[in-house]
């Protein structure tokens, strides 16, 4: 099986071979404007698309926890919010999308036509939730942190029958991640071990890895996403700046320009040299 797959084949809107995303997350600190601002910020970049995260507070926070509950409950954009977001993406021509942390949350965004899925790395064992997201019959994307093989498997399993475009991501859930434990080795095993699009959720706070994720084969590469220094956001630690964003793109590129085909033969920049080859009688 080809490990470079043709994304468009898989449901992703781009003719590149790596298709990037910019992970709003929560990074709006519950602001509809700044949701906005950073829509617009990243369009700039070249991203194919932007990412946010859809919950209820009291169904997200473990229970008893009340400081991350906090948290998620300043940081939650009522249900509506999205609908507008999705609207603003179109508006600056940049694919949008969610990842629901409940089942309200994606009957939700599957009311206002959401075009596809992330499951986040915690939910990788949730199979009530894959379940419903399978149901969906859209792309999915999940990352895997934390997960064994087998764990992946299964949840890849359920994603699989109700969706033919399911996608893999490499992921190190530690925030921020060191680039010592990236691990990007584990990018052959999942393409060893699935015939699907494999990719790469980064948490490091620089460029460096996911740049060495997309050699190692990642298609897909996910990065927090803020838009300079000065803000003030809640994943600044692991999140890239629009200046930083546009480079890791270029870089992508030109990446994906030096590693070609996996096709042999006699490529155009060799065709001078045909007249040189030496076949045995």
């Amino acid at each position: 099986m080809a490990r470079i797959k043709r994304l468009k084949d898989h449901g992703f809107n781009t003719d590149n071979r790596t298709y990037v995303i910019a992970e709003i997350g929560i990074n709006h600190g519950g602001s509809i404007d700044t949701a906005k601002t950073l829509i617009n910020s990243a369009a700039k970049t070249g991203a194919d698309a932007v990412k946010f995260q859809t919950y209820i507070s009291e169904k997200r926070a473990p229970k008893g926890a009340k400081e991350i509950f906090d948290i998620l409950k300043k940081h939650e954009l009522p249900f509506k919010a999205f609908k507008e977001l999705q609207a603003h993406s179109r508006e600056k021509n940049i694919d949008f999308f969610s990842t629901p942390f409940d089942i309200e949350s994606l009957e939700y965004l599957e009311s206002i036509g959401c075009g596809m899925y992330k499951i986040a790395s915690f939910d990788t064992v949730n199979h009530e939730l894959l379940r419903a997201v399978a149901k969906m019959k859209k792309t999915v994307i999940i990352s895997v942190g934390m997960s064994s093989l087998s764990e992946v498997k299964a949840a890849y399993g359920i994603l699989k029958s109700g969706t033919e475009n399911t996608a893999l991501l490499h992921c190190i859930s530690s925030y921020p991640t060191k680039e010592e434990d990236s691990d990007l080795a584990a990018i052959y095993t999942l393409q060893d071990s699935f015939d699907c699009v494999i990719g790469q959720s980064d948490h490091t706070n620089d460029i460096t890895v996911p740049l060495y994720a997309v050699a190692a084969g990642a298609q897909i590469i996910e990065k927090h996403y803020k838009i300079d220094e000065k803000m003030e956001c809640i994943d600044a630690p692991v999140s890239i700046t629009e200046k930083l964003m546009r480079t890791m793109i270029d870089e992508i590129r030109r990446i994906e320009k030096i590693f070609g085909t996996e096709e042999l033969g006699i490529r155009e920049a060799e065709k001078g040299m045909v007249q040189f080859r030496r076949p045995s009688k």
